[in-house]
């Protein structure tokens, strides 16, 4: 109850009044009238009439204090006993603090943003954010569920601004182990077939192997060593790398009997591979208008180093003229086909026959060189179909068809087939999905048969003309018309001759993006998309293995004629692994080397001293949180509970309601009045 006063009249002439009464009063006791007693009392109950002296009763209602609850939902929280750890720490937590109704709890879930450039656990930041409107009068602390690993540890909870105790419930059992491998360096870019050094280590938290740890490295998800490393040592390892643009490098340790969690039991870099130069040798067998069109192409890719010869003096146009008098180059078989063969990315045969110029031995070395992963190209002209053809040589094993003899002379559309509908080389040649297609006429064929691999473009009356094939490592090609610079000069509109030429070089080189039979996944901040890329009519699931460990099946839907895709929006930053029959593909979500899975063995102390400067405590919860401590409401600015969790009940209260009583109002004021009156005119009456 509070006293008040809610005058009748304004201040000024309420004052005025009271001096007048004042001074009369005064003047009545200085001239020792009768009765100047009550005169007073009459005057002042006027003028308190007149003041209107009001009593209030506020209704309040006790403020209650906000307990902050910050559950870690980070990613190394995701695994399914950590997980079930925390629901059971902060259902028996809410539940306890139900009891005390002085208590307000708010739940704040730390997620970790994957889009960020360094996943990590920010506990306290999601704290400082949920407690932005609470005033520090009614924060009575606040309590973080967690494995302990924070990355965002203030050094002092000034910097916080946090005026309250902070415990931590740790979820996870002392003594717990993890076997991490981490890459230490790695360099962003190299040179395609040169070494490269990548330094890793494997860490043990918590226990230590006595001998050497099995490190299995994979290059774009095919296995390539078994390396031996000590725990807690760096080690390097020199990879060759096989191929342009990304390649994943992948270090995979054994699990650890019991260990916390699996998901960092990889890690991977990416190195971005650049070809130096591309090693070309095109021969060709006599000049013709296709002869530029492949030297252009070649020639205009900084990248390419073309060696390039053609065969102007055959043996049968010797004319007795001596070598020394001949300005021509004499063509270093022997250098070219046994000495430095290896040494060429591509060897282009352009209208070559069997003169003569090459030993016949010579064309064995050429098949065991496509045998064991070199790339050959057969533009075949007329030559191919004649008693002379390199078909008629060792090399016709290789070849994935062979000449009938036949050769055809009419106008007609180049065409894709069924299989170059789905095939990545032909696939998206501009003009080929019209009919008839919108690009020129070609006007020769050579006749094959017995063709083996893919057919993916026909000629006239749906002959074979660009047969894809491996064989043995290898891959060989065959182009069954040399009018393709029909193309190149513009007839009837000419035709994608660049795109054809490049991306059947680029096939032969294997070139990952035309595989025929792949399966890639990339990352796209955290949306992972899938693509399969096949010859069949359909594509089965993809199985997606998440940093968790936990797997979700995708369909994936037919996006063009060979090519299914789907698209999946993950939470989980990490290594994904992505299968599909007996393909196999990675991609990493989020940063590379994201701190989430450095550590993840659970520890009290990270968020322990600063727990202890708040007058908090911090200790490990068991698996049904049965031992989770008592929480003791205190009102005391400084929190020390011990071994019991203080909590600190705020003393403000909320106003609900006002009622006022004035204390000279009604009859009651009356009545005082007419006493006091009365009992003047008593006085003076007698």
């Amino acid at each position: 109850m509070t006293l008040g006063f809610d005058p009748f009249l304004p201040l000024p002439f309420l004052l005025a009044i009271a001096a007048v009464a004042v001074l009369l009063v005064g003047w009545a006791i200085l001239k020792r009238m009768r009765g100047a007693a009550l005169r007073a009392l009459a005057l002042a109950a006027l003028v308190l009439a007149l003041a209107n002296p009001v009593a209030n009763f506020e209704d309040r209602e006790p403020v209650t204090s906000v307990v902050a609850v910050v559950v870690d939902k980070s990613p190394s929280q995701m695994g399914p006993d950590r997980r079930a750890r925390t629901d059971a720490a902060l259902a028996a937590l809410t539940e306890r603090l139900a009891r005390y109704p002085a208590f307000e709890t708010r739940i704040i879930e730390a997620v970790t943003d994957p889009d960020a450039q360094s996943p990590s656990t920010r506990l306290f930041e999601a704290l400082a954010s949920g407690i932005r409107d609470v005033p520090s009068s009614r924060l009575a602390g606040a309590v973080m569920i967690t494995d302990g690993q924070v990355h965002d540890v203030p050094d002092s909870l000034a910097g916080l601004g946090l005026d309250a105790p902070l415990h931590g419930l740790i979820v996870g059992d002392e003594g717990e182990v993890d076997r991490r491998v981490d890459v230490v360096r790695s360099p962003r870019f190299g040179i395609v077939g040169e070494d490269q050094e990548i330094v890793y280590r494997v860490n043990e938290d918590g226990a230590a192997s006595p001998g050497p740890v099995s490190v299995t490295v994979r290059v774009n998800g095919e296995e390539v060593s078994t390396e031996s490393a000590m725990s807690g040592e760096e080690s390097s390892f020199y990879l060759n790398l096989p191929r342009g643009g990304e390649n994943i490098i992948e270090f995979a340790v054994d699990p650890l009997a019991g260990e916390v969690t699996t998901a960092n039991n990889h890690a991977v870099t990416l190195i971005e591979g650049i070809r130096e130069n591309l090693r070309v040798l095109l021969v060709s067998g006599a000049p013709h208008a296709g002869e530029r069109a492949w030297r252009n192409l070649l020639k205009s890719d900084a990248s390419v180093d073309l060696v390039h010869f053609t065969i102007l003096r055959p043996p049968e146009k010797q004319d007795g003229t001596p070598i020394s008098e001949l300005s021509l180059i004499a063509f270093p078989t022997r250098e070219l086909f046994v000495e430095k063969i290896d040494e060429f990315d591509l060897i282009i045969f352009d209208r070559y026959q069997n003169r003569g110029v090459l030993p016949v031995l010579y064309y064995d070395y050429i098949a065991q060189y496509v045998e064991d992963g070199g790339a050959l190209l057969v533009a075949a002209g007329p030559e191919l179909a004649g008693m002379e053809s390199i078909a008629e040589t060792p090399l016709a094993p290789a070849l994935p068809a062979m000449p009938t003899g036949e050769i055809t002379d009419a106008g007609y559309y180049p065409r894709l087939s069924d299989d170059g509908k789905r095939h990545p080389v032909t696939r998206t040649l501009p003009g080929g999905e019209s009919e008839p297609p919108a690009w020129g006429r070609w006007f020769r064929t050579v006749g094959v048969g017995d063709t083996v691999g893919d057919t993916v473009m026909r000629g006239s009356d749906g002959a074979p003309l660009l047969v894809l094939n491996r064989y043995g490592e290898g891959r060989v090609a065959m182009l069954l018309s040399d009018h393709g610079w029909l193309w190149a000069r513009g007839f009837e509109g000419g035709g994608p001759h660049v795109a054809l030429y490049r991306r059947i070089a680029h096939w032969l080189m294997k070139e990952p993006s035309l595989e025929e039979e792949a399966l890639r996944a990339t990352a796209k901040g955290r949306t992972l998309v899938v693509e399969r890329q096949t010859m069949g009519d359909a594509a089965d699931p993809a199985t997606i293995t998440l940093p968790s460990g936990e797997t979700r099946e995708l369909v994936l839907s037919q996006a063009e004629d060979g090519l299914f895709r789907a698209e999946l929006t993950l939470d989980e930053p990490g290594l994904v692994e992505v299968t599909s029959g007996d393909l196999r593909a990675l991609a990493h979500v989020g940063a590379v080397d994201a701190p989430e899975f450095r550590a993840t063995v659970s520890t009290t102390e990270v968020i322990g001293p600063v727990s202890e400067e708040s007058g908090g405590l911090t200790v490990r919860v068991n698996a049904e949180a049965s031992n989770l401590p008592q929480i003791l409401p205190t009102r005391s600015a400084s929190v020390n509970a011990g071994d019991r969790m203080g909590l600190r009940a705020s003393n403000e209260s909320v106003l609900k309601g006002v009622r006022s009583l004035p204390l000279f109002g009604g009859f009651l004021g009356l009545a005082l009045l007419i006493l006091a009156l009365g009992a003047t005119w008593f006085r003076e009456g007698r």
